[in-house]
């Protein structure tokens, strides 16, 4: 497998067995881990708003129940895949266990583009792929939620489809939804503001001082634009931001209101006034203390690690750097925090949405993120524990704690 053809369904066989090693994994558990419990493919025709019908194809997998319900989310794009289906399944499953949610991970997509689709196509494609998948999901077995290209509005139609199905309001079926229909307040930032929370903590065991330290973002998007803010808070200096146009670099810092303001303008934040134009390349090599990835997967690689100078890399993308990538980081004292840990706020005020349906009693914005920081606190500490006591990277010790965490539900259950 080369970096050229990642296949990420191998990757994540590949870090379970990785963590297994120093957990003393039970071969038939990891066997297990290693597949998902139920993988559905499904086939579903839809009206076009020409008349004509077209069949849509649909996947759900669902890798491991043994905690409680799967959750995670559902993707609408051209290039959905099953093995990338599955591995973002496996990838939830360890995501949950890591902050220790009653959950195991879950997967969906439609191999669809959304960009060619009017605001009906897209609901009635909604609507058909939650009634091709229904059996199979509900507040007690899975509960999806946004992802690439889905957001709250096509979560109001899944839940609809499936409520009406059921012949009553099942809001706890899907999560991510408006806050009319039960969504949780909150969950807007619940992806940067977990990020900064761990981001918090790994400086604190770097002696890093939040208080002037220095910035760079890839990905100048909802949770890279909100991180910004969050992290500017604190004292951070934003140098660096980057959306999928190209990139800016002002070691000054830059005024992100100012920023702000342009790309709602401009649609990227591109050609801001007094910053230097980068790459989404170079941005990743900027001299800073910390980076966070809040883009695209296997932005760092073998070629390009070795030059990145940040302290700490915070992984609010899924994905952004390779195997290979978070060996030479690891090599050459960089602090990672794994994609699992770092943005796993998404998933833990999902879960906060979830009970809060179950309860039909909600929350303020301050109650959601004061539970939010307790969880991700805790679990940063326990992961960085784990590092400590096996001397490795965060990544592979979120694995063996959330692992571990899995294992022992299924061994009590008697599945092995």
């Amino acid at each position: 497998m080369t970096e050229e053809n990642l296949n990420p369904f191998q990757i994540v066989q590949q870090q379970i067995s990785d963590a297994g090693k120093y957990l003393g994994l039970d071969s038939a558990i990891e066997e297990i881990l290693k597949e998902p419990k139920r993988v559905l493919e499904v086939t579903f025709p839809v009206r076009m708003d020409d008349g004509t019908i077209k069949v849509f194809k649909g996947i759900r997998s669902q890798h491991n129940d043994a905690i409680g319900p799967c959750k995670g989310g559902v993707r609408y794009h051209p290039d959905v895949t099953v093995d990338e289906v599955k591995a973002l399944s496996m990838w939830m499953t360890f995501k949950c266990g890591v902050v220790g949610l009653p959950y195991g991970g879950g997967k969906g997509g439609v191999i669809c583009n959304p960009k060619e689709l009017s605001q009906g196509e897209l609901q009635r494609i909604s609507r058909g792929y939650v009634e091709a998948i229904a059996s199979i999901i509900g507040p007690d077995k899975d509960i999806p939620a946004p992802d690439v290209y889905t957001n709250a509005q096509i979560m109001a139609w899944m839940m609809d489809a499936f409520s009406r199905l059921q012949g009553s309001n099942q809001f706890g079926v899907v999560t991510g939804k408006p806050i009319i229909v039960g969504g949780s307040l909150g969950r807007d930032k619940a992806t940067a503001q977990g990020c900064v929370f761990v981001v918090i903590k790994a400086a604190e065991k770097l002696g890093i001082n939040l208080n002037g330290a220095t910035v760079a973002i890839q990905g100048y998007g909802n949770a890279g634009s909100q991180a910004a803010f969050l992290l500017n808070k604190l004292g951070c200096k934003i140098v660096g931001l980057s959306d999928s146009q190209g990139g800016i670099y002002n070691p000054d810092g830059i005024d992100l209101d100012k920023v702000y303001e342009h790309k709602s303008r401009t649609r990227s934040c591109v050609n801001f006034p007094g910053s230097q134009s980068i790459s989404n390349a170079e941005l990743l090599e900027l001299p800073v203390d910390i980076l966070i990835p809040a883009a695209l997967e296997n932005q760092i690689t073998a070629n390009n690690a070795a030059r990145v100078k940040a302290k700490i890399v915070a992984e609010a993308a899924n994905g952004p750097t390779t195997p290979e990538a978070s060996r030479i980081l690891y090599a050459n004292g960089t602090t990672v925090i794994p994609d699992i840990l770092a943005n796993a706020g998404g998933v833990t005020v999902s879960y906060f949405e979830w009970v809060q349906n179950l309860m039909n009693y909600y929350w303020s914005e301050e109650e959601v993120f004061e539970k939010l920081r307790t969880i991700m606190y805790n679990a940063f500490d326990n992961v960085y524990a784990a590092s400590q006591q096996h001397q490795v990277d965060l990544r592979t010790a979120a694995f063996i704690v959330s692992i571990s965490r899995i294992a022992e539900a299924i061994k009590v259950r008697g599945h092995v």
